[in-house]
């Protein structure tokens, strides 16, 4: 049994991760704690929320009194620490944020927990600090580079990638300095279920069910590697259960794309689908040019991201062959499952997709 600490479990990855811990160990205790900024969504942890073994904690993550009490009051043995500003868009046009929760944010759990579990002494020899960071660290590649390693030197081109680079150096000297058993993985681009509806893909799926223009930034062919978010907390399971302490392990999804092929992609899923289910026209009559099977003339082209990166690749090769890791969904399952879901799940994002047209 161990009792979970999870930071930003409202979010994306975060409340992929509870389920899938929830659902794969039982018998374990979860904590989440959360600050329900904009991309954090309470109802994404609803199916745990009479769980007896979920505790939800509204606070944020540079209160290190508060994470002190947390680790104490529910014997926490293991921390993993998702909680971040993650959009790229917005750390340009607002980058403070990003360096208050990505990196004091990040140092003030490291604070908490070296205080709690090695000052003080709980759970001195058992304890686990997991930090989940991002490819985004690393730069960005050209189309013949190959793939990103554990051992490739940090480059990072925006301020949130710069932000996740510092505070995955903190987590790092926290470990050989203080000896905190820490690991980091850095994971490539999460798609699936409870995705916050300004990202590319559920955006895609939101702006075809109103009819909306699909933004592609430049001509389109930035290359991402797309991992999907299930997949990416088995790989954090295999990494606090098996890594080496003080090591960083890549979880990727072997599964490089254009930004322009996924907008297509999604176009034409929705549109077959639309041809195939009559009801969708009732459920979404905003959704004009997918019922006429048109949905890729909603494809908009707009001014390239400043600094836009144009490839991540991961190489997963050392969880692989370290920890057993390998995805367990291919593009098109993880995508039929994603489009399903967002299809099937109106009432979680809807309210989140008019927040962002109000932005």
């Amino acid at each position: 049994m161990s009792n979970l600490l999870v930071t930003g479990g409202a979010g994306f990855i975060g409340a992929n991760f509870v389920h899938y811990w929830m659902k794969t160990y039982p018998q374990d205790k979860v904590v989440v704690l959360d600050a329900l900024t904009y991309a954090g969504n309470k109802a994404s942890l609803d199916p745990v929320a009479e769980n007896p073994n979920f505790v939800f904690c509204r606070g944020n993550i540079c209160d290190t009194e508060l994470v002190e009490t947390l680790l104490k009051e529910h014997h926490i043995d293991t921390l993993v620490h998702f909680a971040a500003e993650s959009h790229v868009d917005r750390s340009i046009t607002g980058p403070d944020a990003f360096i208050e929760t990505n990196i004091i944010g990040t140092h003030s759990l490291l604070k908490a927990a070296k205080k709690v579990w090695l000052d003080e002494g709980l759970n001195t020899e058992g304890h686990r600090f997991h930090h989940v960071s991002t490819d985004e660290v690393y730069g960005t590649l050209e189309p013949n580079d190959p793939a990103f390693s554990e051992t490739t030197p940090y480059a990072p081109n925006s301020p949130y990638s710069a932000s996740k680079a510092a505070s995955d150096h903190l987590v790092r000297a926290y470990h050989h300095t203080y000896g905190l058993k820490v690991t980091t993985s850095n994971c490539s681009n999460n798609y699936g279920p409870y995705h916050f509806p300004e990202k590319l893909i559920p955006l895609v799926i939101t702006n075809i069910l109103h009819d909306k223009p699909l933004p592609i930034y430049g001509d389109g062919q930035q290359i991402r590697d797309w991992l999907y978010v299930e997949d990416h907390a088995r790989g954090i399971d295999l990494v606090i259960k098996k890594g080496r302490l003080g090591e960083c392990y890549n979880i990727g999804g072997i599964n490089e794309w254009t930004n322009l092929d996924i907008v297509e992609r999604i176009c034409d899923m929705m549109n077959q689908r639309f041809s195939t289910d009559p009801a969708l026209a009732a459920r979404f009559p905003r959704a004009g040019k997918a019922i006429d099977g048109r949905s890729d003339e909603l494809i908009t082209f707009v001014t390239d991201r400043l600094g836009h990166d144009r490839r991540y690749s991961i190489d997963p090769s050392k969880s692989r062959e370290e920890l057993g890791y390998r995805p367990a969904e291919s593009f098109a399952s993880g995508l039929e499952k994603t489009v399903l879901w967002y299809l099937n799940n109106e009432s979680w994002w809807l309210p989140l997709a008019g927040a962002r047209r109000a932005d």
